[in-house]
């Protein structure tokens, strides 16, 4: 699956991705896989150059069951979001460009269960009202696993790239072409600085101003 989003015209204005509101309209769960080949499909529509199979889902799932959400208004898919869960290793990595990121090595990726160090946007589709559920999926996102990685994101359109502006995100500076970085609230210290190609991270050090994404 390539790195870019779709998102739609709900977000025409500037939010903070960690301020969305939740909302009762559209529910946000980690897909099953009596789900997994409608939303490969959805996929497939539309974000171009997307060819992800059912297949290549379900092996992704194996690694996390909690990486890919979809995003439903009753039984009516609208989209979905799909992460990459990145250790320290992988962190670093990302900021070199240093692995495929259509094909992540394992040893990049944290271990199910075990705190993310960086949160990377790995494919986003939300048809409609779909995008208003990525509130819900923030919230799961604040969750203590997640609580100290930051997210990145590649758009591979204009429309990505200002989807992700108006939820906070902006380019930062690494070898890993036109890659964007969203900053968790509660990682906003006067001492942090933004990562780039000169100091990437320390996450071994366990600092909540380490995390990076």
């Amino acid at each position: 699956m390539q790195n870019l989003q779709r998102g739609s015209t709900e977000f025409t204005v500037r939010h903070q991705l960690d301020a969305l509101p939740c909302t009762d309209l559209i529910t946000a769960q980690a897909v099953t896989s009596d789900r997994l080949g409608e939303l490969a499909a959805l996929a497939r529509r539309e974000i171009p150059g997307v060819r992800a199979s059912e297949a290549e889902l379900a092996e992704f799932l194996r690694h996390d069951p909690d990486s890919i959400f979809v995003l439903c208004r009753g039984r009516a898919l609208l989209g979905g979001i799909a992460f990459l869960y990145l250790n320290c290793a992988g962190l670093d990595a990302l900021l070199l460009d240093d692995f495929n990121l259509n094909d992540p090595p394992r040893r990049y990726l944290a271990r199910p269960g075990e705190e993310v160090a960086a949160i990377y946007v790995w494919a986003l589709v939300a048809q409609g009202r779909g995008a208003i559920g990525l509130g819900n999926v923030a919230r799961t996102l604040r969750g203590p696993r997640y609580h100290a990685a930051d997210y990145y994101a590649q758009p591979s359109s204009p429309e990505g790239r200002a989807f992700l502006g108006a939820l906070g995100f902006a380019p930062v500076a690494s070898f890993q072409p036109d890659l964007w970085w969203y900053q968790r609230p509660w990682n906003r210290l006067p001492d942090v600085i933004a990562p780039s190609i000169q100091s990437t991270t320390n996450c071994e050090k366990g600092s909540l101003a380490d995390a990076r994404h």
